[in-house]
């Protein structure tokens, strides 16, 4: 993303205008590559975003809030003793560079007036955040693992050296002629973006491949006239910076850059631009993040879950056999006046009288006598029967389990915003095969566990003046379905499908079969689209009156009971 020099140099020119003068009152550090100042100036107050983050570096107004973690980082402490109580007086870059200098005037621990710097770099992954005094002497840096230079406490503050051309100090065309002449004398087949990007300082590849196509201009093939006007729109792109005469405009949905407004109306400030397109993509990221974190967590328990039911019908398929023991245990009890109960032998031929008396033979351990192999044989068939009684049991419960996992995998699918996430977060908290993961999750912020007293959100559409609730997770389907449904309101769900529940709120308390046959379609349409058999031709969908939904005891959240109910084919 383009955070180039022309961007810095308009988030400045915007910025000196509201921010000279004004008083830190708070410091906030909401992440460790986030610092926010929070000001206040001629009757208003303003947050000043300082983010050091590789992927979204930059510096600009914010009105968005974040939270704030429960112990503040070392340099957000630093930075309140410091800075709190003091004014800005400038704030400037040099050129095209992103390198953004704060200056402050603060008092002292002697109540004496000092000035103080707040240097902030936009570099990718060399970004960061330096407090100074005014000597630039180091007080303490944001990041501490730049070993390119020496950024340390105690050190003076340097520069990044400066190894381009700079476009603001050209004063005509045949200046910048000459400069192209000397850089592309000896190559072949030159890119004009290419060329402004490697010779002078700030340009983006964006930035001058987007005024390239506003000016109609070939990257690759131009003449002397072409470069002419592009050297003039640029120069009048920079005498704009500061006026509602520049603007940004959004590249696809990973880039933007800076060009001259030809709107006449009012348009987005650069500020206000660049706030709501980092804050979109922070929340995108985050939404991301925090979906495959959880997937990966969820995906683990469903992995132990397959590898349990596994063993238990291995099992069960050993259990098979139980039968057999208990008939070579009555025969050979039955039989046992034939032999030397005794004797040791290897098999033995007995009739079977569950079979017409066909003749069996029965392997026998040569080891044993014939009077410990009966006790062998029934303690075999004891031992499967206990374990068959115990292990269908367990087969039960892993398959609810199992079923109640795929459906977590569902909701975190089907999510849509970051407060989805949050509810699927909030619920695989409480369960027992997920708890120990979730807890290591707990260190990481970005995902906020709800707390009781919050109201749960779920989707609320009106279809036809009927007001229909649509479940996002399990926590929302058992809210709509238990406790905020009213007995006659109608309930749909797509049968044997993992899904969303939806309720129709039935007012008027009208039969099932008075409500019009569009609205039930529609509402088992919703029920069909925000399930698993989204994409499938014929889906059938139940739908009953709520007071037929009841709530197994000891069943998961989301896992509902129904009867009474009549089902709809969505095509």
């Amino acid at each position: 993303m383009a955070f180039d020099g022309f961007i810095t140099k308009s988030i400045i020119s915007e910025l000196k205008g509201l921010i000279i003068g004004a008083k830190v009152n708070k410091v906030y550090e909401p992440t460790k590559n986030e610092v926010v100042l929070s000001l206040y100036n001629n009757g208003e107050n303003y947050l000043l975003n300082l983010c050091a983050n590789p992927e979204f570096c930059r510096i600009h107004l914010t009105y968005y809030t974040k939270q704030n973690p429960q112990n503040a980082y070392n340099f957000c402490m630093l930075l309140r003793k410091y800075l709190v109580g003091g004014r800005i007086i400038n704030i400037s870059n040099f050129d095209l560079e992103r390198t953004v200098e704060i200056q402050f005037e603060c008092y002292n621990d002697l109540n004496d007036l000092v000035k103080r710097k707040l240097y902030i770099e936009i570099m990718s992954r060399h970004s960061n955040v330096i407090l100074t005094n005014e000597n630039n002497i180091i007080i303490d840096t944001l990041k501490h693992c730049d070993s390119s230079r020496d950024l340390l406490p105690a050190h003076e503050y340097t520069f990044m050296p400066i190894t381009k051309e700079s476009f603001l100090r050209l004063n005509s065309f045949e200046e910048f002629y000459k400069i192209f002449e000397e850089e592309t004398a000896s190559l072949e087949g030159v890119s004009l973006s290419k060329f402004f990007t490697n010779t002078f300082i700030g340009f983006s590849k964006p930035f001058i491949k987007e005024n390239l196509s506003i000016l109609n201009v070939s990257d690759l093939e131009f003449s002397k006239a072409d470069l002419e006007k592009t050297y003039n729109h640029i120069k009048e792109l920079i005498s704009f910076m500061g006026t509602n005469k520049v603007t940004c405009k959004e590249i696809g949905t990973k880039d933007y850059t800076i060009i001259t407004n030809k709107i006449t109306e009012e348009s987005k400030s650069i500020n206000a631009f660049i706030d709501d397109f980092y804050f979109n993509k922070e929340q995108n990221s985050l939404f991301i993040n925090s979906r495959n974190n959880l997937l990966k967590i969820v995906s683990s328990s469903l992995k132990k879950t397959y590898k349990k039911l596994e063993n238990i019908n291995q099992k069960l398929k050993e259990c098979d056999g139980m039968d057999t023991y208990r008939l070579y245990g009555e025969l050979l009890t039955a039989n046992l006046y034939k032999f030397d109960s005794n004797a040791n032998v290897k098999e033995v031929t007995v009739d079977n009288y569950y079979d017409n008396n066909s003749p069996i033979t029965i392997p026998m351990d040569i080891s044993l006598s014939v009077q410990k192999n009966i006790e062998k044989y029934f303690k075999k068939y004891n031992k499967l029967k206990n374990a068959l009684s115990i292990v269908s049991e367990q087969k039960k419960e892993a398959e609810k389990e199992l079923d109640y996992i795929e459906s977590i995998v569902f909701n975190l699918s089907n999510a849509k915003t970051i407060n989805d996430i949050s509810g699927v977060y909030e619920e695989i908290a409480e369960n027992v095969s997920t708890k120990k993961a979730i807890a290591k999750q707990e260190k990481n912020k970005n995902i906020k566990k709800k707390s009781s007293s919050e109201v749960i959100e779920f989707e609320t559409q009106t279809i036809d003046g009927f007001t229909v609730y649509i479940g996002k997770n399990n926590m929302q389907n058992d809210y709509i379905s238990l406790r905020l449904s009213n007995p006659n309101d109608i309930w749909f769900h797509t049968q044997k499908i993992h899904g969303s529940h939806v309720l129709l709120r039935n007012s008027e308390n009208l039969e099932i079969d008075e409500i019009p046959e569009n609205v039930l379609f529609n509402c088992a349409k919703l029920a069909k689209e925000n399930s698993k058999a989204s994409t499938s031709l014929n889906v059938s969908v139940d739908y009953c009156y709520a007071k037929f939904v009841k709530k197994a005891s000891g069943s998961r959240p989301g896992m509902v009971i129904y009867n009474n109910f009549k089902t709809i084919i969505v095509k």
